[in-house]
């Protein structure tokens, strides 16, 4: 029995590969083709409407939040994807991050910064 990749895993496969392979008709080929201009501003009206979607009370406003946080997710890879930033990256850093107090770790970046 084989077992699939995480769906995150997936999808960032999938648009990698469209990256690689385009296909006609491909929303996420548009999108890749359009630039980061275009892809950074998709990004933005998702995460406003999951700022939006999380203000709505009720198993509807759950269901839009989580459908909304999808749509993020989604351009945010294609963002990724199109910038050669493999997901495993993000994810190493989540991984360092884990662990480190939020504040401290804002610190700290606060600190590299002014240097």
């Amino acid at each position: 029995m084989s077992v699939s990749p995480p769906i995150l895993e997936q999808l960032m496969a999938v648009i990698v590969d469209r990256k690689a392979q385009p296909r006609p008709n491909s929303y996420t080929n548009q999108l890749l083709a359009d630039g980061v201009a275009k892809i950074g501003a998709k990004v933005q009206e998702e995460a406003a409407e999951v700022v939006e979607a999380a203000a709505e009370p009720g198993p509807e406003g759950r269901a839009h939040l989580i459908r909304e946080t999808a749509d993020v997710l989604y351009h945010l890879f294609v963002l990724l994807a199109h910038a050669g930033v493999p997901l495993a990256e993000v994810e190493a850093e989540l991984a360092r991050r884990f662990g480190i107090s939020g504040l401290d770790e804002k610190a700290a970046r606060g600190q590299k910064g002014a240097s």
